[in-house]
C-alpha cells in the first residue's frame, strides 16, 4: 500500500510550534495585548518571517515599538522552551516500525537543514532518515506540493504511495496537492485548527502503532 513515510518537524515530530505561540503570548501580553491564535495561525507550517509578528504587535498598540530587541528576548525564550522539548509521543516507535517494515522514511519541512538536522542530532534520530527535504530546497512553501514531490522525488517513490504524518493545515494541504495519504497529528495549537482535509486524524503518534494506521488507511480506500 506504501512504499514511503514522510513526516513534517516542527510541531510533529518535535513539539516547536507550542512554545513558539507562547514565547510570542509573553511579548504580547508584556504590552498588555493579546495575540488570538486565530491570527497566529497563519504562521503555523510556513517559513519563519511569513508573518510579521512585531507587525501585528503596532498594530494592537497603535505606536511604534524596538524591533530587534523584541525579536531578540523572544528568540532565547523561544530556544530556552524548545530545549525542554522531547520527541512526541509515539515519533520514535513509527520510526521503529516504518524500519521493519522496509518503508522508506524521509522529512518534508518547511524548515531550514541546520534547524531540523541539529534538533534530529540532538536526541539520537538523524540516522533514522534517508532523505531530508526542507525550505532549503525548494522555491515554494507549504501549502504549495513542491517539497513533499522533493521528497518522494528524493527517495525515488511514487507520490500515491507515500504516507505523511502532519500537525497543520498548511502542511495537510501541502500533503494532499502532492497526491499523497496524509495523516494529521495535531500537537496543543494545531489541534484548535481545521484538520478535515486530513485522511485520518489521531491525538498522537502513540495513540495508534503504524500498522494500525496503515491497516485502517487501507479499510477505508
Amino acid at each position: 500500500m506504501f512504499d514511503a513515510v514522510l513526516f513534517d518537524f516542527d510541531g510533529l515530530i518535535l513539539d516547536t510550534e507550542t512554545p513558539d505561540y507562547q514565547s510570542w503570548c509573553e511579548v504580547f501580553e508584556a504590552h498588555g495585548c493579546e495575540l488570538p491564535l486565530a491570527v497566529w495561525s497563519q504562521a503555523v507550517g510556513v517559513p519563519a518571517g511569513a508573518f510579521d509578528e512585531c507587525g501585528y504587535l503596532v498594530s494592537q498598540l497603535g505606536r511604534t515599538v524596538e524591533r530587534e530587541p523584541i525579536r531578540r528576548a523572544r528568540q532565547e525564550r523561544f530556544y530556552a522552551l524548545v530545549s525542554e522539548q522531547s520527541l512526541r509521543d509515539g515519533v520514535r516507535e513509527a520510526l521503529d516500525a516504518a524500519l521493519l517494515l522496509e518503508l522508506r522514511i524521509g522529512i518534508a519541512s518547511s524548515a531550514d537543514r541546520k534547524w531540523i538536522e541539529g534538533h534530529l542530532e540532538h536526541h539520537g534520530i538523524r540516522d533514522r532518515f534517508e532523505a531530508i527535504r526542507c525550505r532549503d530546497d525548494v522555491r515554494r512553501a507549504k501549502p504549495d506540493p513542491e517539497v513533499y514531490l522533493a521528497a518522494a522525488d528524493a527517495l525515488g517513490v511514487d507520490p500515491a504511495r507515500a504516507l505523511v504524518f502532519e500537525d497543520s493545515p498548511n502542511g495537510i494541504q501541502a500533503a494532499k496537492r502532492a497526491g499523497m495519504t496524509c495523516v494529521a497529528v495535531p500537537n496543543s495549537v494545531t489541534m484548535h485548527l481545521d484538520l478535515s482535509a486530513a485522511d485520518m486524524v489521531i491525538a498522537s503518534l502513540g495513540e495508534m502503532s503504524l500498522n494500525a494506521i496503515m491497516e485502517e488507511l487501507g479499510e477505508r480506500r
